[in-house]
């Protein structure tokens, strides 16, 4: 497959490395700051391009990978459906679902893939309990929970589109969390009701949130918690606990690192103490599951079919992120869509 990648900051090195693993070629690549994207397209081959319009027309292409900020995503995608070029973008898909369903409705109508970048589906530790979770292993679903206490420096925010509701769509929950929200909704079903509270600045300057607490209610009867923060230093390996009626497991960064069920047959839990987490360096994550879902992806488009994360994934992900969103407004608790 050949990619033409628009944006080159931080995550698109992880692209760029994952796809020389896989075999893919980055053909070309564009940058608003043309002296990086140069020096990006030096780093890993392919040509710069100076416009993000001519990389979604260049003849050389068959998928774009958007690696931009989530309030540039449908311009791109327009030119690039009109085209014939599949597209994958970078989570969140977006900062409202009015864009996101509109990306989606792009694609279709113009018979393209759409991929929405969400590697922790492609862990070990998901594969596995996914399965585990069909297979009954686990019982019935009592309670799924997510925290994501991180930390991210005033460095990291020193860019006033750090943390803002028009470029960046909030703080810590779409930004970070959005992977365990898709994660939870991939393994446990959708959300039924939830309720947020946030704390708006509450450690950095920023007009978003870099503290927020939900409890949820998935559609199956489950309940669920989920904590996100960028505001605790040093920053602690992201959790998921899954409880069901025969037994517990926990991810812990990348790995699975719990598997307590009573009686419990089938294949062995990978589990694993040594795990990698972003919770304080943002790139101190593995390539193996962007490797996964990049070959995923490109599979999906020689055959025309949806990937693993299609558009419609990463709606339901955003559906949730931006129902805590309204409920942390209101102060009322979200019926979510059915």
């Amino acid at each position: 497959m050949r990619v033409g990648m628009i944006g080159t900051g931080a995550i698109s090195h992880k692209h760029a490395l994952a796809y020389k693993n896989i075999g893919f070629t980055l053909a070309a690549c564009t940058d608003i700051n043309e002296a990086a994207g140069r020096k990006f397209a030096e780093q890993y081959g392919g040509v710069f391009v100076p416009t993000y319009e001519d990389l979604c027309k260049h003849p050389g292409i068959d998928y774009i990978d958007v690696c931009t900020f989530p309030d540039f995503r449908l311009q791109p995608i327009e030119i690039a459906a009109a085209h014939g070029k599949h597209i994958q973008v970078q989570k969140p898909m977006s900062t409202n679902l009015e864009t996101a369903r509109k990306m989606i409705d792009v694609c279709k109508q113009a018979g393209v893939v759409l991929g929405v970048v969400s590697q922790h589906r492609f862990d070990d530790s998901t594969v596995f309990v996914k399965k585990a979770i069909a297979e009954g292993r686990l019982g019935k679903i009592l309670q799924a929970d997510a925290y994501v206490k991180w930390w991210r420096s005033e460095e990291y925010y020193s860019r006033p589109i750090k943390g803002s509701w028009a470029v960046e769509g909030g703080g810590a929950l779409i930004n970070q969390a959005v992977h365990q929200v898709d994660v939870l909704s991939y393994l446990i079903g959708g959300v039924d009701e939830l309720f947020g509270y946030w704390q708006l600045a509450a450690r950095h300057k920023i007009e978003s949130e870099d503290v927020i607490s939900v409890l949820m209610k998935y559609k199956s009867g489950a309940t669920g918690v989920l904590q996100s923060s960028t505001a605790f230093w040093p920053g602690y390996s992201e959790r998921i606990e899954i409880h069901g009626t025969k037994g517990t497991c926990i991810f812990t960064g990348d790995k699975l690192t719990t598997w307590d069920v009573i009686d419990d047959a089938g294949d062995p839990a990978p589990v694993e103490k040594e795990v990698m987490s972003g919770s304080s360096d943002p790139m101190a994550i593995p390539l193996t599951p962007f490797e996964r879902q990049f070959t995923d992806f490109g599979d999906a488009c020689k055959k025309g079919v949806a990937p693993l994360v299609s558009g419609e994934e990463g709606y339901k992900a955003l559906e949730i992120v931006l129902g805590v969103y309204e409920s942390c407004r209101t102060g009322r608790p979200v019926k979510m869509s059915a």
